[in-house]
């Protein structure tokens, strides 16, 4: 057995053989890892004669499943309390036909009426079993996260109680985070502060229990708030999010972090202080396109992506809220591309070498807000991605253009609308932005086949879920707030190139 990785800093061990282990590997392996767990996958689970395998986990293999198939995994409640419903993952898998009576079954499957186990600990000898193991699996986060909670429960680390949640400003975006804080396990909405009583009032139609509040201070000083969401606009982010660090508070920010990178580092160096968490509400990462979009670049089919395309906007008046006020939002470029240069950048993970970029100032003069802006940003590895927005596109460009060296990929946005019938029974038409509806994705391959991509379904709520899992369990986020501060240095740079000409500038 080949070791690739130092182990020393390691907390637990999952081992994933990609052949059949000799028992020399398996004593190597339990001897590297010491007093920490080991948990056993892949090729070891399908030796169906091994002696080792059951010896050390307590599990034995009777035979494999039907070809692959669709398998709903229930775990228990001691390895995640929280747990809502099954988990579905398409694999073939070995099942289990006997455990030892010293081993804990953690989580099971079914197949033709029977419970088979999958995922075990055996405390004597310091071993699990996954018996589930494929791209599959592994590319499941739910999955993940049941492999990190099985590691938590076999160390004896529990978890923490439920967060108790204000929101500070009730919004547009406030109803989306009430229903969250509503829905996810882990979280329970305790307050609502907002300087208008009609919005606390709408508030209190769907929490008629929560407290409410004018004053912003109360919330951030109340010994009942866990967790502070922050949805005031964006250039008092950082203010409200450095108040409720100090006053420890974990924050949630909508996006964008700040309006510079200086004071996103300053709220990032007061949460590490504090011990707290800073996280910016990154939903887009969940819309259904862009996850069926990253789906098929990272696993290739387009070869290597080179250059990447996203748009947004259409022909019309802007809007005549703050978001229209550059010295509120940022601009144009910090509305939108808060979302789309989060996107790019989560599609390539290379460093930003340089940013260039042009804002048009043409026709709605009583906003300040450009018109029409265009970024690039141009990336260590030779990647180029470019996001434009645009209140003057009487036609519009494919929300995704990517083209790769084996393919390319296309999503053109969707026109929808809803008929319905009026009092008086005509029928009526309501016609939906564009933005409000996933792109139709196509990928196109170097032979010019086309296949419509069958669209990946978001878990709802995928952003608040992950939010109580890292402060109840303690378990990893896929949203950081480096990567949300890396957004605004961009921006911030896209901001100062229009401003110079286009200059290319080097985000900070």
């Amino acid at each position: 057995m080949v070791v690739t990785r130092d182990l020393k800093s390691a907390d637990a061990i999952v081992a994933i053989f990609a052949s059949v282990p000799e028992e020399s590997d398996l004593v190597s392996l339990r001897e590297q890892a010491g007093q920490r767990p080991v948990l056993i996958t892949g090729a070891a689970t399908n030796d169906l004669a091994s002696r080792s395998i059951p010896e050390l986990t307590g599990v034995r293999i009777g035979s494999r499943s039907p070809a692959s198939h669709e398998v709903r995994v229930r775990r228990v409640a001691a390895v995640d309390p929280r747990a809502e419903g099954d988990l579905l993952v398409l694999t073939a898998w070995p099942l289990v036909d006997k455990v030892a009576d010293d081993v804990e079954v953690l989580a099971t499957a079914n197949v033709a009426f029977t419970d088979h186990p999958v995922l075990t600990w055996r405390a004597s000898s310091g071993i699990g079993l996954l018996s589930l193991s494929s791209d599959a699996v592994w590319s499941n986060r739910d999955m993940l996260r049941t492999v990190q909670r099985w590691a938590r429960h076999v160390r004896g680390i529990s978890e923490a109680s439920t967060v108790r949640v204000g929101l500070l400003a009730y919004g547009a975006i406030g109803h989306e985070h009430l229903s969250a804080c509503v829905a996810v396990p882990g979280l329970e909405l305790a307050a609502v502060c907002d300087r208008s009583q009609a919005r606390l009032d709408a508030a209190l139609v769907d929490a008629p229990d929560v407290m409410t509040t004018t004053d912003g201070t109360e919330l951030l000083n109340s010994p009942d708030i866990d967790l502070v969401i922050i949805s005031t606009p964006p250039d008092t982010h950082a203010m409200w999010a450095l108040r409720a660090l100090e006053a420890g508070k974990n924050v949630v920010m909508e996006k964008p972090m700040a309006l510079t990178s200086a004071e996103c580092d300053a709220v990032l160096d007061i949460a590490r202080t504090v011990g707290k968490t800073a996280l910016v509400y990154q939903n887009r990462r969940w819309d259904s396109d862009f996850l069926t979009l990253k789906r098929a670049v990272d696993s290739g089919r387009i070869g290597d992506m080179f250059h990447l395309e996203t748009f947004v906007g259409g022909f019309g008046h802007p809007c005549n809220y703050w978001h229209s006020d550059a010295s509120i939002s940022g601009g144009a470029i910090f509305d939108w591309g808060s979302h789309f240069i989060d996107q790019i950048m989560q599609l390539n993970g290379s460093p930003v070498t340089s940013v260039t970029a042009t804002n048009y100032k043409r026709r709605w003069l009583d906003v300040t807000n450009a018109d029409h802006s265009v970024v690039n940003v141009s990336f260590e590895n030779g990647v180029n991605a470019e996001f434009i927005h645009s209140d003057l596109a009487a036609i519009l460009k494919p929300k995704y253009y990517v083209l790769g060296t084996d393919g390319a990929i296309v999503g053109n946005w969707r026109h929808e609308r809803l008929l319905s019938r009026t009092g008086i029974g005509t029928m009526a038409e309501e016609l939906f932005a564009p933005a409000d509806a996933p792109a139709d994705l196509t990928l196109v391959n170097s032979d010019g086949d086309r296949t419509l991509l069958a669209p990946v379904q978001p878990r709802e709520h995928g952003f608040h879920r992950e939010l109580a899992d890292q402060l109840v369990a303690g378990l990893p986020l896929s949203v950081r707030p480096e990567q949300s501060r890396d957004v605004v240095a961009v921006m911030e740079a896209a901001e100062l190139s229009a401003a110079s000409g286009s200059a290319p500038v080097t985000p900070l």
